[in-house]
């Protein structure tokens, strides 16, 4: 059913200093140069949980796909999401989903289709469990080609508790380990916050041609 308002007054009390947020252009700066050099074109974008919509909105202005979905669970984070103006230009075909990251897996499994150029997971994972993620990332991997994916582990929950003076208490703590063991199947670490769906690439067919950072 995706949080209630007290997940997000607690969590989100200062958003303009979160992760995502007030720093959404860096973030969009950085994946599209990065994806420039490689030659990579993104034509078709989905957000898999976009909270309040800033991240998306930056990805959606920077790379003004032809296709775009955003799905988020949370009904109060939807309506604000609503209220900002996502779609970037009239061509951008744009559908926004009250849906959870894994009903849409389970909907969109034996469906048949493009795969989408650029997934968008960011703060996800770690309040999925062990069982969701094993059932979500086999499905995913078929339905994207590439995954900006940015998940805390256990050791940058507790800098949040010592640094910021802020925890999740929603969250599930994984180890780094643990996720690199749920991801490796599926999925191939390109760069820092990038994986690319083993599904559609390997080592001859990837758009990436720095092989050493491939793992």
């Amino acid at each position: 059913m995706g949080f209630d308002k007290t997940y997000w007054d607690k969590n989100y009390s200062e958003p303009e200093t979160m992760d995502g947020i007030g720093n959404a252009k860096a973030h969009v700066k950085y994946l599209k140069s990065m994806l420039e050099v490689e030659h990579v074109d993104i034509s078709s974008v989905i957000d898999l949980g976009f909270g309040y919509g800033h991240l998306f909105k930056a990805m959606l202005k920077a790379f003004l796909p032809h296709t775009a979905v955003g799905i988020e669970p949370s009904e109060y984070a939807f309506k604000k999401a609503q209220k900002l103006k996502l779609k970037p230009v009239d061509t951008t075909q744009l559908a926004l989903k009250q849906i959870d990251l894994l009903t849409w897996c389970r909907q969109v499994k034996n469906k048949k289709g493009e795969p989408y150029d650029l997934a968008i997971c960011t703060s996800v994972f770690q309040y999925l469990t062990d069982k969701e993620l094993k059932e979500i990332l086999p499905i995913l991997s078929t339905k994207v080609k590439f995954i900006y994916l940015t998940v805390p582990t256990d050791s940058e929950f507790k800098r949040q508790v010592s640094d910021l003076d802020f925890k999740d208490e929603y969250a599930i703590h994984r180890t780094r380990e643990k996720y690199h063991k749920l991801l490796r199947p599926y999925f191939t670490f390109i760069s820092s916050r990038f994986l690319e769906s083993k599904h559609f690439f390997d080592e001859e067919s990837t758009p990436f041609t720095d092989h050493l950072y491939r793992y």
